[in-house]
């Protein structure tokens, strides 16, 4: 198995948390490999494949958020940290989880080496579509399988139906969760005027916000904690799971000890893209997706919106019957909560969909 940078830093956060990252992946009887591939612009893409023994059906693959990159948001090297792996276990799949241009392993835009106000947000929807595309390649000669699932969280969401109206006939199952789309102009943190808002223009974006932004691993906790609706917030996730991310979030920036306290680098181009979605603009038609798909939402999620699934089921006229689910009580984070908090009902939400899917 090839040991990449990105591979070396999570085996170190493994250790760090108590974990034997080899001992972990051979109990679970789960094969990982990263591998890279390269989009048709010339970026080199980070992707770990998650496989079982004997895989069968057409891959999966995840899409990470805004903020932490793949690995760190869904292959935890602790119990309850990798769906990932529990969906690779349960349909016996391929799964591939990425990191889109700009995070994690994947290479990050030139501009990434200078000050953030230099340059526009970074990793734009329009180019994150390029990057799902070279995966969906890498993952059809791995799997001999030309279709493939995606499943993608939050921003993820919006790259996995942008990719999905684009390439059609390449998409054998979609599922998003917590995902804008573009159904309503009203949005707590990101609607017109917002802070991220030009000047006496609220429905422009602001240039001026920079091409990335720079974060503690404490920036991913204040989110979530925010986000439960109680105060021990151990009663709704796994302490464990919660300092393993914010350890993998920060490894996976080879940059993140330069600072201090240490930093992790995150494209804005996610930001500009979901302002304009949370000003109510679709930035691709649901129309064209064929694929069958599933439209997840958390009952507690400050994301996305509920007009946001409405719309979208009422644009996908071209896909089979496209179904809807609010996961009661669960947050944002749900694939990180505890089972009983939301995470055991996405899981079979999600092995029920693709379960029924025959490439």
């Amino acid at each position: 198995m090839t040991t990449s940078p990105t591979r070396r830093r999570m085996l170190a956060t493994g250790a760090a948390l108590g974990l034997a990252g080899p001992a972990l992946a051979a109990s679970d009887a789960l094969h990982r490999q990263d591998l890279f591939t390269t989009a048709d612009d010339g970026v080199r893409l980070h992707v770990r494949e998650v496989r079982p023994a004997a895989p069968r059906g057409a891959p999966l693959i995840l899409l990470h958020g805004a903020r932490a990159p793949g690995v760190a948001s869904f292959d935890l090297p602790v119990a309850g940290g990798s769906l990932a792996a529990d969906l690779a276990r349960r349909l016996n799949r391929r799964v591939y989880v990425m990191d889109a241009r700009g995070y994690g392993g994947s290479q990050r835009p030139a501009a990434m080496r200078r000050p953030p106000e230099e340059s526009r947000p970074l990793s734009r929807a329009f180019e994150v579509v390029r990057d799902v595309d070279a995966v969906r390649g890498l993952a059809a000669r791995r799997s001999r399988h030309e279709g493939v699932g995606l499943i993608g969280w939050a921003t993820g969401g919006l790259w996995a139906g942008f990719y999905a109206a684009l390439r059609p006939e390449a998409v054998s199952g979609l599922a998003t969760i917590n995902a804008l789309y573009g159904g309503s102009d009203v949005h707590a943190m990101l609607g017109p005027g917002s802070a991220v808002a030009q000047a006496g223009r609220p429905r422009r974006f602001d240039p001026a916000t920079g091409g990335y932004a720079l974060y503690p691993a404490a920036s991913l906790m204040r989110v979530w904690d925010r986000n439960i609706p109680v105060d021990n917030k151990d009663d709704w996730r796994d302490p464990a799971v919660a300092q393993a991310l914010a350890a993998a979030a920060l490894a996976s920036d080879p940059d993140s000890g330069r600072h201090d306290p240490p930093l992790f680098r995150a494209p804005l181009g996610a930001l500009e893209d979901s302002f304009h979605q949370a000003c109510g603009r679709r930035l691709y038609d649901a129309g064209s997706i064929a694929a069958p798909t599933l439209l997840l939402r958390s009952e507690h999620d400050f994301w996305s919106r509920q007009a946001d699934l409405d719309a979208f089921a009422a644009d996908a006229g071209r896909a089979p019957p496209v179904r809807t689910v609010t996961l009661s009580g669960a947050t944002h984070f749900v694939h990180l909560d505890r089972p009983d908090r939301g995470r055991d009902r996405l899981l079979a939400e999600l092995v029920d969909h693709f379960g029924e899917i025959r490439p």
